[in-house]
C-alpha cells in the first residue's frame, strides 16, 4: 500500500512539475543532450579519455549548437534570441557531461591486463571453445551434434 500511496504522489508532483517546463525549453535540452553527447564523443576520442576534456566536449558540443540555433532564430523576424533557450541547451549538455562522469571507470592505469581471458579459462565456456578449435582444425566441417558433445565422448582428451 505503501509502494502505491508513493507512486500516485510522485506522479502528482511530476505533472504539476511538467506544466512548468515550456515545451520549447525541453526541445532544446533534449537538443543539447543530443550534442553534448556527440561532442563528448569526439572530445574522448580524441582525448584517449581524458575525463575534463570529456566534460568540456559535452558542455561545447551543446553550446556550439545552442549558439548556432539562437542565431538563427535572432535572423527571424517572429523570433529572436532567447538565452533561456540557450541556458536549456547548455544545461542538456552539462547533464549528459556528468552523467558520462558519473558512469566512468575512472581507474585506467589500475586495470589488469588479460583478465578477462583468465577469468574465461576456468569456465566450461573455454573447454567448448578449445574443443571447437580442435574441431576446426580437421578436414571436415563439424556437425551441431559434434560440437555439443563432451571432449571424452569424441576421443578429444588426449588432445588436452
Amino acid at each position: 500500500m505503501k509502494k502505491v500511496f508513493v507512486s500516485l504522489l510522485f506522479m502528482a508532483v511530476l505533472h504539476g512539475v511538467n506544466a512548468q517546463v515550456e515545451r520549447d525549453k525541453v526541445l532544446h535540452f533534449v537538443g543539447g543532450n543530443l550534442f553534448g553527447l556527440a561532442g563528448a564523443g569526439i572530445a574522448k576520442q580524441i582525448s584517449d579519455g581524458n575525463r575534463w576534456w570529456t566534460f568540456a566536449g559535452a558542455i561545447g558540443g551543446s553550446t556550439l549548437i545552442g549558439l548556432g540555433k539562437e542565431a538563427v532564430d535572432a535572423g527571424q523576424r517572429e523570433n529572436g534570441w532567447d538565452n533561456d533557450d540557450l541556458l536549456a541547451t547548455i544545461l542538456g549538455g552539462v547533464t549528459v557531461g556528468v552523467t558520462i562522469d558519473i558512469f566512468t571507470d575512472h581507474k585506467k592505469g589500475k586495470r589488469k591486463k588479460n583478465t578477462a581471458v583468465a577469468l574465461f579459462k576456468d569456465t566450461k565456456a573455454f573447454d567448448q571453445m578449445h574443443r571447437l578449435e580442435q574441431l576446426l582444425q580437421e578436414e571436415r566441417e563439424p556437425t551441431l551434434l559434434a560440437l555439443s558433445l563432451p571432449a571424452e565422448v569424441l576421443g578429444l582428451e588426449q588432445l588436452q
